[in-house]
C-alpha cells in the first residue's frame, strides 16, 4: 500500500537523504512530501535538489518551500549578502567547477526552476497539513501569509482550526528528537548541523533517520 512520508529539512545532505532511501527505500507509489529548505548549510545543496528533480520525473513528490530556499531564490534577485551569512555559502560551494567558487550563475536553470515553480507553500490532505513554519492556529491554511508558512517557529501550537494534525519543520530539534504533542508534529531533527535527517510515514508514525556520516536508526512516534 502507498505511504504518506514526510521528510524534514534536507540542508544539503545528500549523503543522509540517499541512506535513507537505502535504508527502506521510497516506493514509486509512495507520497513523498519534502518540508523545505533543500540548501545551505550542509555540504551539497546540488545533490540534494537533483535527487529531488529526478525523485519527481520518477515517483510521487510535493515538495514544499522554506525559508532558506525563498532566501536563494531573492539572492538570485537582489544579491546575496544575507544569504550567504545564513549558509548560502555552502550552497553555493556545491556548484564550483574548476576549482573555482561557484556563483549564482552556476546555478542550473532545472534547480531554479524547481525551487521557483515545483515547490509550493503548504499542502493538505483529509487528515494532515504539511508546512514548512508553523501556521497560525486560527487561520484557514489558503489564507496564511507567507511569512507565517516560511519563517513562524514552534512555539507550543494550539490545535489547528481545520481540526487536522500539522507536520512541520524550520524548528531544529537538537535531541534528534521528532517533536510531537498529537496535533502537531516537528521532523525537524538538525541536518546539516550535525544532527538527523527524518522520514515520517505519517500514517503508522514509524520513522527513519540517518546522518552525514550514514548512519541510521529508527523508532515509532
Amino acid at each position: 500500500m502507498p505511504r504518506t512520508l514526510a521528510i524534514g529539512d534536507i540542508h544539503g545532505c545528500v549523503i543522509a537523504l540517499r541512506t535513507l532511501a537505502e535504508y527502506v527505500p521510497f516506493d514509486t507509489d509512495d507520497m513523498v512530501i519534502t518540508l523545505g529548505d533543500y540548501v545551505d548549510r550542509g555540504p551539497d545543496s546540488a545533490g540534494v535538489l537533483d535527487w529531488l528533480i529526478e525523485r519527481e520525473a520518477n515517483g510521487r513528490l510535493v515538495a514544499i518551500r522554506g525559508n532558506h530556499d525563498e532566501m536563494m531564490l531573492g539572492a538570485r534577485q537582489f544579491g546575496g549578502g544575507s544569504w550567504l551569512a545564513c549558509g548560502g555559502d555552502m550552497t553555493l560551494e556545491s556548484y564550483k567547477h574548476d576549482g573555482q567558487f561557484g556563483t549564482v550563475d552556476d546555478v542550473p536553470t532545472a534547480h531554479w526552476e524547481f525551487l521557483e515553480s515545483k515547490c509550493r507553500l503548504y499542502y493538505e490532505t483529509e487528515s494532515h497539513l504539511f508546512t514548512h513554519g508553523t501556521p497560525v492556529s486560527d487561520v484557514a491554511i489558503a489564507d496564511q501569509p507567507a511569512f507565517s508558512l516560511l519563517w513562524n517557529f514552534w512555539d507550543s501550537p494550539a490545535p489547528h482550526c481545520s481540526g487536522k494534525v500539522m507536520v512541520c519543520g524550520h524548528s531544529s530539534q537538537e535531541s534528534g528528537r521528532l517533536l510531537s504533542i498529537g496535533h502537531a508534529i516537528c521532523i525537524d531533527t538538525g541536518a546539516g548541523s550535525g544532527g538527523w535527517l527524518t522520514r515520517l510515514d505519517v500514517e503508522s508514525g514509524e520513522y527513519w533517520q540517518a546522518d552525514d556520516d550514514g548512519r541510521t536508526r529508527n523508532g515509532v512516534l
